[in-house]
């Protein structure tokens, strides 16, 4: 990873920094919450033990410029990038619906762009998320591809939709 080693950024409402191993709780929290974790990548988490590791890797992740982020004292999801140059985001449900997403996703969008030589952000997206299709809409992101049966989510197969974010000019 490039650029500084423990950025934090701050918005209006929120701080978003590096995950310690201190934010399992309240990461559980949003990672067991079947409504967040239904368009993630694997299903709500049913033990903390599966959370912890995945903090583990988050936090000793090498091709990763990624965030915890805090509101009001409490981390209530994560944004960045996992693998540069794909962005991800979760945020805990009872935070839907007041702009925080987009906050914190526009701050991330903002540094990655300033940290890394990067032409473009991506991201893939199931299609039925339609909330998240319209932050990342919102944000400039364009399709740029489909594919079906990226993902087996349970016994269920899923799509992607496939998105990118050039580089702003100058």
């Amino acid at each position: 990873m490039t650029g500084s080693a423990n950025p934090v950024l701050k918005t209006a409402r929120l701080t978003l920094r590096r995950a310690r191993i201190g934010d399992l709780a309240d990461l559980h929290q949003v990672f067991s919450q079947p409504a967040a974790m239904r368009y993630w990548s694997t299903p709500e988490h049913d033990t903390m033990a599966q959370t912890e590791a995945y903090l583990r890797d988050m936090i000793m992740a090498v091709n990763a410029d990624d965030f915890v982020i805090e509101h009001q004292g409490r981390v209530v999801g994560k944004a960045g990038a996992w693998n540069l140059p794909e962005i991800g985001y979760i945020l805990h449900p009872d935070l839907w619906g007041q702009g925080l997403g987009y906050e914190a996703v526009s701050a991330v969008v903002v540094h990655l762009f300033a940290s890394h030589p990067i032409t473009e952000l991506t991201a893939e997206v199931d299609p039925r998320n339609l909330a998240s299709r319209s932050l990342l809409g919102k944000l400039g992101f364009h399709e740029s591809g489909h594919a079906e049966r990226t993902l087996k989510w349970r016994e269920e197969w899923c799509d992607s939709i496939y998105l990118s974010r050039p580089r702003p000019l100058g």
